[in-house]
């Protein structure tokens, strides 16, 4: 049985009207949180559900953010996709998590006539670096950003076992 039948089994199984279990996923140490900003935003950078030795994170929309919640390589493509990809990295690996465990990506660019293909050779080189096989399923949608400086985007589920991961961490 595949890790999504899995999850679909467990909620079956799961008595109506009972809580799942979830918490924040943060990483101060390549983003703070949006509640901290000078005009706060009412969202955590992702969420993790624990089902029965299944691990599930939905991760925010994350862009090219530094641990103060500053914009970073305003003006750059290539710089903020790899910040961008970073921040992710380090939201994944805080919950033991690695692009291994990505089953889809939602990718918002502002331009993406002017920046699809410099986006699709970066994004195709970061995932040979990770060694994804198969890649995540992705959609590519072009956005107005919540920051006029953010020209790209990604949101990012993943799904993995949690005997990879201690699915107590606090």
């Amino acid at each position: 049985m595949n890790a999504f039948a899995e999850i679909l089994e467990t909620i079956a199984q799961t008595p109506a009207h009972t809580p799942i279990e979830r918490r924040a996923v943060t990483n101060h140490g390549v983003l703070n949180e949006a509640f901290h900003y000078s005009k706060p935003s009412s969202f955590s950078r992702g969420i993790r559900i624990d089902l029965n030795g299944i691990a599930v994170l939905i991760i925010s929309g994350t862009a090219s953010i530094d641990e103060n919640g500053v914009t970073v390589h305003v003006g750059d493509f290539p710089a903020q996709l790899q910040r961008t990809f970073a921040n992710i990295t380090g939201l994944l690996e805080s919950e033991g998590a690695s692009w291994k465990d990505i089953v889809k990506t939602s990718c918002y660019l502002r331009d993406i006539d002017r920046d699809y293909d410099v986006f699709n050779k970066i994004r195709t080189a970061f995932y040979k670096e990770q060694g994804l096989d198969p890649v995540p399923a992705s959609i590519g949608i072009q956005a107005h950003l919540c920051r006029p400086d953010l020209l790209v985007e990604i949101e990012a589920l993943a799904i993995f076992h949690t005997d990879k991961a201690s699915a107590g961490k606090e």
